[in-house]
């Protein structure tokens, strides 16, 4: 058995880092509030521009997007990367970045080339030691991301598919479901998915009259669309890094909790056999005296 200062010195060690998980946990607790306001605050401006984008492509079938036109085979495609700047916060960063290697795995199996654009410091980490091509980056957004910040990497993509060099365009990041779940999903941003903008369409046809002229405005519209769907995802796994940080945080400190009690325990039985020790040697003196 260890002894008592042995023992008392790992309680404090301990105890230390409790202090930090917990404090730790207090802020991840206070950045996650306001990283799901912001999320839900992202939300109806999205649902906005998809209904407008939805109105205005079924207003004027004669003009198909690029970003509406779907490509028979995919020769090459690009992958947009979600992930965090920093760690401790569980399984978020493993689990995106499981789905989205299998993911690759099977594009590459049919012969698609692969290039990424790798939003946070874990992701580009990762994608940077399998060997991926990676085209573009971008890290430490902050708590609040901005896009101005993130639209030039992401537009490199976007600009090959339109330019035809790339024939599909994926986003994976991690979705908020609630504080104590959140899931990982590989999404294809482009070509963009007939079946997300009709979900919004109605019944009755609309009528606009555009200023310049359809191709101009459909062609604005759809690009801050498609950011606004990477805005999105980007302020989604943020909200799922806070919480996910916040929850790991609370395990880790009850953890701690736990380890000093039975530490706490040893350190009294150790405490005990020393006393008991003592008073033997003690008796014994005497009754030898």
């Amino acid at each position: 058995m260890a002894g008592s200062r042995e023992i008392r010195n790992k309680i404090k060690s301990v105890q230390n880092t409790r202090k930090i998980t917990k404090a730790m946990e207090m802020v991840a607790a206070s950045k996650m509030r306001k990283a799901q306001e912001r999320m839900r605050h992202a939300r109806p401006y999205a649902d906005k521009v998809r209904n407008i984008a939805a109105h205005l492509a079924n207003a004027n079938p004669e003009y198909r997007h690029p970003f509406l036109v779907r490509r028979d085979t995919i020769k090459a495609a690009g992958v947009i990367l979600v992930t965090t700047d920093k760690g401790l916060c569980g399984g978020l960063n493993t689990n995106v970045l499981r789905l989205v290697t299998q993911r690759m795995r099977e594009l590459e199996k049919a012969g698609t080339k692969l290039q990424v654009t790798a939003i946070g410091n874990k992701g580009l980490g990762f994608m940077q030691r399998i060997g991926a091509k990676v085209v573009s980056q971008i890290t430490q957004l902050g708590d609040a991301p901005h896009l101005d910040k993130m639209i030039g990497p992401v537009k490199l993509q976007l600009d090959a598919y339109a330019a035809g060099e790339v024939d599909a365009v994926y986003i994976a990041y991690t979705r908020f479901i609630n504080t104590m779940k959140q899931e990982p999903v590989v999404e294809q941003l482009l070509p963009l998915d007939p079946s997300k903008l009709q979900e919004t369409s109605r019944e009755y046809s609309w009528d606009y009259l555009y200023e310049p002229d359809a191709e101009s405005v459909l062609n604005e519209l759809l690009l801050r669309y498609v950011e606004a769907m990477v805005f999105q995802a980007v302020a989604e796994n943020m909200a799922s890094e806070q919480s996910a940080r916040m929850v790991a945080m609370k395990s880790a400190s009850d953890n701690a909790k736990k380890v000093i009690g039975d530490l706490q325990l040893s350190y009294n039985k150790a405490r005990q056999a020393a006393i008991t020790k003592e008073l033997s040697e003690i008796v014994s003196g005497a009754a030898a005296v």
